[in-house]
């Protein structure tokens, strides 16, 4: 278990920023991550690499010459939000473009995404690339469903290194799908982690057994076995990968391939080797050349005990990236010569972001509905704050126990943000856009994304000018589930938050279509996503960090549902009282 912490919720902050005083030789802070302590190169594709806490020394270890450019670091197992990738990819851009990296989860997808958009609105050229080489999440004919777990490091050094040498940026991301086509990975576990502040771990693996196919965010393993000794775990790890090939590799005889043994955070070095001595005998017999292999803690995943193998097969040039030089706090391979000039410049010096304290002018009408608009904020925290151990129960039955912890972190931030603009004198629009950004870039993952779009779109429908009357809060709750459906790619039936929060925005329009007060509308609309909620455990997931244990789920309903339902339930009370 995790024994040294402050307060959980600064904890990845307090280690970031450890972290960077720890490693000044390589890297400077920037709101929202890292970046090398030089600026990047002019004429140099900028390659910003990120993903949540918990990890390490994925991803901010990764950052140096011959590496990343910078890194975004979201909270424990959550993704940074747009705005943290967006500052640090801002920070690392030298001019030629940026390629943004990350694991193929649905929150990174979701914020990397928004990213790339801002940062192209801004003159950035900018290309996303999703690692996705855990074969135990997905079956080959959906492969790009699977989730990122250690293959991200040598994908990440193809592209890096790619853009070490000049490569422009189309060139750069070509490399990046070449690594990550010939990249798989497989894992085992024997114990779950326990995240800072958490009284149990996120799964637990019965005495003298093992998880099979488990992700690297606490989510348990697809399958159990007998607790295998180190030559069984070796030949269960090589056998698995051996049995899919890339489609331009017929066979292992005579191929090449780089070989990650990674340790997810307490199985000690001395028993990687052991277990990687058979690892390299097995890959022998199969015909298979290892090339410079890897064997130690890459990518974590707190203190989990277990351990996963990464394969990726070479071409030349493939080889040639791979064994390119790097230096970075956490990963250093060959020498590298002495920087050039425009390397080693100082930096223009990166500050946080200010936010005004000047908000748009706003009708006293509108100002007196932020009023309810914080009230409202305020029972959503409260009821999250009551049920989050709950809320972190239903989502470790198949996903990684974090969604209470999340939206704690959200809806906490969301109003506070909420309160300093109301002290300002916003109005409802204005109130509801500060508190999107605050969820968005505190809770990160995918609710932050997803409520961040809620609030934001009921913001911009609420305006700062007139009194929002029912009608107009309906549309605004249907623009935030057609928004929500967009961004999430999510339908009714996929086992998501979108299983209440369409009829409950279908139920609201309805009943204020019908004449209804607000406050009956809501009421009529909230016990409609109570009982769609509840409907939710008879669905099996399809999309999201549960759907790999579907089964699993059965019974229970989704997190991102129930906890919905409660806040329409608790929204509804600030409104009786206002």
């Amino acid at each position: 278990m995790t024994r040294l912490f402050n307060d959980p919720a600064a904890f990845a902050d307090e280690a970031l920023e450890g972290f960077a005083a720890a490693h000044r030789r390589w890297v400077r802070p920037v709101p929202g991550g890292v970046v090398r302590a030089a600026a990047t190169p002019a004429g140099q594709v900028a390659v910003v690499i990120g993903g949540g806490s918990g990890h390490y020394p994925a991803f901010s270890g990764l950052v140096g010459r011959g590496l990343a450019h910078g890194a975004a670091v979201g909270n424990v197992f959550a993704s940074p939000s747009a705005r943290q990738i967006h500052s640090v990819a801002e920070a690392a851009h030298g001019g030629a473009g940026v390629l943004l990296m990350y694991g193929n989860y649905a929150g990174d997808v979701l914020h990397f995404g928004q990213a790339a958009e801002r940062l192209a609105a801004d003159g950035v050229e900018t290309r996303t690339f999703a690692v996705a080489d855990d074969i135990s999440s997905a079956a080959p004919d959906e492969s790009a469903k699977r989730r990122g777990i250690a293959g991200d490091l040598p994908v990440f050094k193809a592209a890096a290194a790619a853009a070490e040498q000049g490569l422009p940026l189309e060139q750069v991301l070509r490399v990046a799908e070449r690594a990550g086509a010939r990249t798989r990975s497989f894992g085992i576990a024997f114990s779950g982690c326990t995240l800072p502040g958490a009284d149990r771990p996120l799964f637990t693996v019965p005495e003298a057994r093992m998880a099979v196919g488990l992700g690297i965010h606490g989510e348990p393993g697809i399958g159990e076995e007998a607790l295998p000794t180190a030559d069984e775990a070796a030949g269960l790890l090589v056998g698995t990968l051996l049995k899919e090939l890339p489609e331009d590799v017929t066979g292992p005889e005579g191929q090449r391939a780089a070989v990650i043994l990674n340790g997810l955070g307490s199985v000690k070095y001395e028993e990687l080797f052991v277990v990687y001595r058979r690892v390299a005998a097995l890959l022998g017999e199969a015909g298979v050349e290892i090339v410079d292999p890897e064997v130690g803690e890459l990518v974590t995943s707190f203190d989990m005990a277990g351990v996963s193998l990464t394969l990726t097969w070479l071409d030349d040039r493939l080889e040639e990236l791979w064994r390119a030089p790097a230096d970075t706090p956490a990963y250093r391979k060959g020498a590298l010569g002495v920087p050039r000039p425009d390397q080693d410049r100082d930096p223009a010096p990166v500050t946080a972001a200010v936010q005004d304290d000047a908000v748009p002018p706003a009708s006293d009408a509108s100002r007196e509905a932020a009023a309810t608009v914080l009230a409202a904020l305020d029972a959503v925290a409260r009821v999250v704050d009551t049920h989050a151990g709950e809320l972190g129960r239903i989502d470790a039955v198949a996903g990684d126990g974090d969604h209470g912890i999340g939206m704690r972190r959200g809806s906490t931030a969301a109003r506070r943000a909420a309160t300093d603009a109301h002290g300002l004198g916003a109005g409802a629009g204005t109130v509801l856009t500060r508190a999107a950004d605050a969820w968005a870039d505190k809770a990160g993952g995918t609710s932050g994304a997803l409520w961040g779009t809620i609030l934001r779109s009921l913001g911009t429908a609420l305006g700062d000018r007139d009194a929002p009357d029912a009608r107009r809060i309906a549309e605004g709750v249907a623009e935030a589930s057609a928004a929500v459906r967009r961004l999430g790619g999510a339908e009714v039936g996929d086992k998501t938050m979108v299983d209440v929060l369409v009829p409950f925005a279908d139920a609201l329009r309805a009943a204020t279509a019908d004449g209804l007060p607000l406050t009956d509308a809501w009421d009529r609309a909230a016990a409609t996503a109570t009982g769609a909620a509840a409907a939710t455990a008879e669905l099996l997931p399809r999309r999201g960090r549960a759907r790999p244990h579907a089964e699993k789920s059965l019974g229970t309903p989704d997190a991102g549902a129930h906890s919905l339902a409660l806040i329409t339930r608790a929204v509804h009370g600030a409104l009786l009282n206002h």
